[in-house]
């Protein structure tokens, strides 16, 4: 029972929630039944079929609708008298800015990503409002309070970057699953059903004088003259026979390799149209979106694994499908772990890459957890975490830091106890975010362009949406709706120059600003120039010391996927789907089950799809799905 000071508190409080998925719609609950009466929620997402199992805010009816506004009047229902502002939008938008925050007593994370992590940590420390921050991955969960100059901020302890795989591993020489599954996804599918124009590194055509003129043209062009079969057959034949001959024929690559074996459907299917098995209507009724190969072909079980036969008549059935029920959507389709027909065209796909390159075969339903980066998550500890926030919210708003805890939400007990409080960690001086530490950048100064630093540096690693990049007084880059038109072609022109013929060169020992209006953030950058690169262990060409992610480079040595071979600064990303989920590595048990103050080396937590869980004192790493 909530005390009068509690109660006070508690009706008298603006509280800002920033997500209303699995975490949000308990959240949003829980904080209307413990009497909190002005709540502001944003959101941009919209609910998918997907999300009902776990999101009890949302009914089938809703599906396509906003979840921000959509949880308001499910809640509304039972507690009628409170007031609750939903906003269909992205957190990163230019209205919720620092004075927006400035507003709330609160703010309360339930974020699916690092970047927007980031963001909202940025504007609470500018704003000097309190962050709840949480997340969850099945049974494993978290929640931490972050207050200005009181506890570490958000991002005081450094996060892995999302996995990235070099391109020529997946385009060339792919050892595991996850490889050929992000070749089929972000490569062959971009390709055949994505935007034309945009960049892939898919081997379209032959640069071999002596081929046929069939590889002598863009293969992924559909010819007046041929049907879909044709058509299938010929992509087919062109992905998974001669771009693999054509790969066979340096011999240099497959000295300590195993050599792939080109695939033809000469080899695989009969020359027959596919799918004359009496079932193949059945993938032309009701919503071109719930459009399936596997029921036109009459595979039913998901988690069968298919035969190469199989798969090979999935891929060319998925395909003609595409075109004959769904061309209108062809040229703007991205990959949608919702979409049947993407999944099963990239399950096929990756399958069939696989039996090349003599990688086990998965199912669909294998194929679709690491292609939507799936974990599958637990209503459960939704709740607990919820519950947790809002506990820690109530400390927070009564400025009882002394009772502030971050609390991990284990699998298995240890010491009888599946939630761990432990004492908020202190700001760390050396965090360039909190603590505006200068940072230092390794770059070959004439060589680099400043396209790459903002991209790979500012954006990437610093997590800046509206840089602006000074040299001393002189004004390099900068981004923003208030810009004159040739000042947009200035900066424009200075990204393609290289750092050292910049108008104001940067050479080793600059000094550079970066800052983001938006986030009130500025940093420092020291430049040093360097030479060369191992391609390999630094693939970017730049190495920023100060900001390194330390998670990273533990994950490369104990992650079975991790990289075994580069392409310079070339690099395909797995990326996260949805959901609410972290990485939480638990070092010391024993620390935490005495409720002993943390240090920085016994908890790391991150976005991530790998989860270690703790058996007494040994790290075992496991891997999951997403769900």
């Amino acid at each position: 029972m909530a005390s009068g000071e509690q109660l006070s508190a508690i009706k008298g409080a603006k509280v800002l929630m920033v997500g209303a998925g699995g975490i949000g719609c308990e959240l949003l609950k829980t904080l209307a039944l413990s009497g909190f009466e002005d709540i502001h929620i944003i959101d941009m997402d919209t609910i998918e079929v997907s999300n009902l199992n776990r999101q009890f805010l949302f009914r089938q009816k809703h599906v396509g609708q906003s979840k921000a506004k959509v949880a308001r009047e499910a809640v509304l229902k039972f507690r009628p008298h409170i007031k609750i502002t939903p906003y269909h939008a992205n957190v990163k938008d230019p209205e919720f800015n620092v004075d927006f925050f400035k507003q709330f007593n609160v703010v309360l994370n339930g974020l699916d990503n690092l970047d927007a992590r980031r963001h909202v940590n940025r504007l609470c420390l500018a704003s000097g409002v309190p962050l709840v921050e949480s997340g969850t991955t099945g049974f494993l969960g978290q929640v931490t309070v972050h207050v200005k100059g009181k506890t570490e901020c958000y991002e005081c302890q450094s996060k892995p970057a999302p996995k990235t795989y070099p391109v020529c591993t997946i385009t060339s020489t792919p050892t595991k699953f996850v490889h050929c599954i992000v070749w089929a996804k972000d490569l062959l599918f971009a390709k055949l059903f994505g935007n034309k124009n945009q960049e892939n590194d898919l081997n379209v055509r032959s640069t071999d004088a002596s081929s046929s003129s069939e590889h002598s043209e863009d293969v992924f062009e559909l010819r007046a003259d041929e049907d879909f079969e044709q058509y299938g057959r010929r992509i087919y034949d062109h992905v998974f026979g001669y771009n693999i001959e054509v790969a066979l024929r340096n011999e240099e690559t497959w000295k300590n390799r195993n050599k792939p074996r080109p695939v033809y459907t000469r080899d695989v299917l009969p020359l027959r149209p596919v799918g004359q098995n009496g079932n193949k209507d059945k993938a032309s009724t009701g919503d071109p979106s719930s459009v399936s190969a596997m029921a036109s072909l009459g595979l039913k079980n998901p988690q069968d694994l298919w035969s190469l036969k199989e798969n090979s008549e999935v891929f060319l059935e998925a395909l003609r499908l595409f075109f004959l029920k769904r061309e209108k959507e062809i040229g703007q389709l991205g990959f949608d772990k919702d979409d049947q027909l993407a999944v099963e065209f990239v399950t096929s796909a990756a399958n069939i890459r696989a039996a090349s390159f003599g990688i086990p075969l998965h199912s669909l339903f294998e194929a679709k957890g690491i292609a939507g980066n799936i974990v599958h998550a637990v209503a459960t500890t939704n709740a607990i975490i919820a519950g947790l926030i809002v506990l820690e919210a109530i400390k927070v708003l009564q400025n009882d830091v002394k009772s502030y805890r971050m609390t991990y939400c284990l699998e298995h007990p240890s010491r009888k106890m599946l939630l761990m409080p432990v004492e908020p960690f202190e700001p760390n001086k050396s965090c360039y975010v909190c603590s505006e530490t200068p940072l230092t950048l390794e770059i070959n100064t004439h060589r680099s362009k400043l396209r790459d630093f903002v991209e790979k540096i500012v954006k990437a690693k610093l997590g800046m949406s509206l840089p602006l990049i000074m040299h001393g007084v002189a004004l390099l880059y900068e981004v923003g709706d208030d810009l004159e038109e040739d000042e947009v072609a200035n900066y424009a022109a200075n990204l393609d120059k290289v750092l050292s013929e910049l108008p104001s060169p940067v050479t080793g020992g600059t000094i550079l600003t970066v800052e983001d209006l938006q986030q009130e953030l500025k940093c420092s950058i020291n430049i040093k120039h360097r030479e060369e690169f191992d391609e390999e262990k630094e693939p970017d060409g730049m190495v920023l010391s100060g900001w390194t992610p330390a998670l990273a480079a533990e994950k490369t040595k104990t992650s079975d996927n991790g990289p075994s071979s580069s392409n310079a600064s070339q690099t395909v990303p797995l990326k996260s789907e949805d959901n609410d989920e972290i990485e939480i590595i638990l070092k010391d048990p024993e620390i935490l089950a005495a409720g002993k103050k943390r240090k920085s080396s016994d908890i790391s937590v991150a976005v991530d799809s790998e989860i270690f869980s703790v058996t007494g004192e040994v790290l075992t790493k496991r891997k999951v799905g997403r769900g």
